[in-house]
């Protein structure tokens, strides 16, 4: 036996595919490539594919005349084989040395980096409708950061030991939860579809995997490079299915260890509810992480930098069509700064170029699907026959080719309006005017306003006013920005999770998170036992 070091991690360097440049190459053959054979997406249980009688076909969502494939959807059937295969699995990759788990996902990694690199941009441009940026740092970069440093964090997490007394040695077991994981992954982030069932995987768990609806064309060629990189069979098991077909065969199954999910508030708060009516059903307690929606909020103080500030305002709002969990949805501007702030930032989006995103100079693309598209429009409807609200710029959809919605700013007289309290998930934000001198009673406001409390960012050069707003705000959001847009979290720079309706704040990208996924077991050895009861005392 030895004692092994991971390589340590760096951050994956981010290309920027400049015209001219190789990779920009690359990546326009491999769009071409995709676009010209759509694929068959099939369900991935126990290793194997799994074909069904329902194809459900895959679209561009800028595009809807670019067919991409089509996927399988199952039902109970399959999802009970998933959870069979994964619980099965465990009995022999719990055991698994971690050196050996660590390589997979170390390989996995230099894949995605190298020659998936291309691939993988391409299909997050066509299937969630990204900018080649938005594609790098999400699909490839942030995802082989997850990958590279939480192999360092199992490390880390392994090296925890306690102290030891004469004669005695004590030691640390972190063993896997005892049955398997339901990893539930949304559409916005491929880094996140690629990290919620790998990071307890690497430690040795098993997973059911669903990834949303409108991921299954990118979750299929992360399980493509997963198991290329030499995941054995069952470890995880990718399944595309409805809610009906989970909710018995998943959620209610006593192998049932744990759940890791991103997605609405609504569908995580019915998934803790279940499990809490469930819960002498299990073999052990579940453990449940997630993270859910945010209200996220730009709070700027009468000193900040205008120029920053706008910017921040155009990218954190509506960089992917405001489709983060982070994205600003709700700025607080002072009455002095107003009048340039609003001339500079109408200016900004008034630049910004809408449509396909294999146009390199568009800075927004499309709505996701249609569901999502007719929400965020109610929500600009409202605001255009609110007394209280005003659209600032943008307004207008469109849905007869993609599903298009102008980067939108309202302005509201009215601090408890629909669109500054509720969730959109959409290029829409809602801009409130306060006085100067209220400063510190809009913080308070500001820190009220919504049930969420996920991400925020305060602008300002007075030290005295961010010290005020850092601590005024401190519970609400997980992740505090100063002086920069409140979108962007890097792996091992700011572990990612908000609080209060937002989530469990396990920290994304953190050792926090893969703390999540282990079970302590204490081992205390005795080198030389008392051979009588009697104590000193005693004499």
């Amino acid at each position: 036996m030895s004692r092994f070091n991971v390589p340590y991690p760096e951050n994956e360097p981010i290309l920027n595919y400049a015209p001219g440049s190789p990779e920009r190459a690359e990546l326009q053959k491999a769009l071409a490539d995709l676009k010209a054979n759509p694929i068959e997406i099939p369900l991935v249980i126990n290793g194997k594919e799994v074909t069904t009688d329902k194809k459900i076909d895959v679209s561009a969502p800028h595009n809807h005349d670019l067919k991409l494939g089509f996927y399988y959807q199952g039902g109970e059937k399959e999802v009970a084989a998933a959870v069979e295969a994964a619980v099965e699995a465990q009995k022999t990759w719990a055991l698994a040395p971690w050196e050996h788990r660590a390589a997979i996902f170390l390989k996995a990694a230099d894949l995605l980096a190298g020659p998936y690199r291309h691939i993988m941009n391409a299909a997050t441009m066509l299937a969630h409708s990204k900018t080649i940026y938005q594609a790098e740092i999400d699909a490839v970069c942030e995802l082989v950061d997850f990958w590279r440093f939480n192999v360092h964090y199992m490390q880390e997490i392994y090296e925890i030991q306690p102290e030891s007394a004469p004669g005695i040695w004590d030691r640390l077991d972190h063993r896997p939860l005892e049955g398997f994981i339901f990893a539930v992954t949304p559409f916005n982030f491929v880094s996140i579809n690629g990290n919620l069932p790998t990071a307890p995987a690497m430690l040795g768990n098993v997973a059911v995997w669903k990834p949303a609806s409108t991921a299954t064309y990118t979750s299929h060629l992360l399980m493509k490079i997963l198991l290329e990189a030499g995941l054995p069979d069952g470890v995880i098991n990718l399944i595309f299915a409805r809610g009906a077909a989970i909710g018995d065969t998943v959620l209610r199954n006593e192998h049932l260890a744990g759940i890791h999910f991103t997605g609405s508030t609504a569908v995580f708060q019915n998934m803790w509810k279940t499990v809490g009516e469930n819960i002498a059903n299990y073999r052990c307690y579940p453990r449940i992480v997630g993270e859910t929606g945010g209200k996220d909020f730009i709070f700027a103080h009468a000193s900040s930098n205008v120029d920053q500030l706008v910017t921040a305002m155009v990218r954190g709002s509506f960089e992917f069509q405001g489709q983060k969990c982070s994205a600003s949805s709700r700025c607080y501007i002072p009455k002095s700064l107003w009048p340039e702030v609003k001339e500079k930032f109408v200016a900004q989006v008034g630049e910004l170029k809408m449509g396909d995103p294999e146009d390199f100079t568009n800075f927004v693309n499309a709505i996701i699907d249609e569901s999502a598209f007719d929400s965020i429009t109610a929500y600009i409807d409202h605001a255009k026959s609110a007394s209280t609200d005003e659209i600032l710029v943008g307004g207008n959809y469109d849905k007869s080719k993609g599903y298009f919605i102008e980067p939108t700013a309202i302005l509201t007289s009215d601090p408890h309006s629909k669109t500054i309290e509720e969730e959109i998930f959409g290029p829409v934000v809602t801009i409130y005017v306060y006085d100067d001198a209220d400063f510190a009673k809009t913080l308070h406001l500001c820190d009220t306003t919504s049930p969420y409390a996920l991400t925020g960012a305060v602008f300002a050069r007075d030290r005295k006013a961010i010290e005020l707003a850092e601590r005024a705000l401190r519970y609400a959001a997980g992740n505090f920005y100063i002086n920069d847009k409140p979108t962007g979290a890097v792996v091992g720079q700011q572990p990612f999770g908000g609080g209060r309706a937002s989530g469990t704040n396990d920290k994304a990208g953190g050792i926090q998170n893969m703390l999540r996924w282990a079970s302590p077991r204490s081992i205390k050895e005795n080198f030389v036992a008392p051979k009588s009861y009697k104590y000193p005392f005693m004499g």
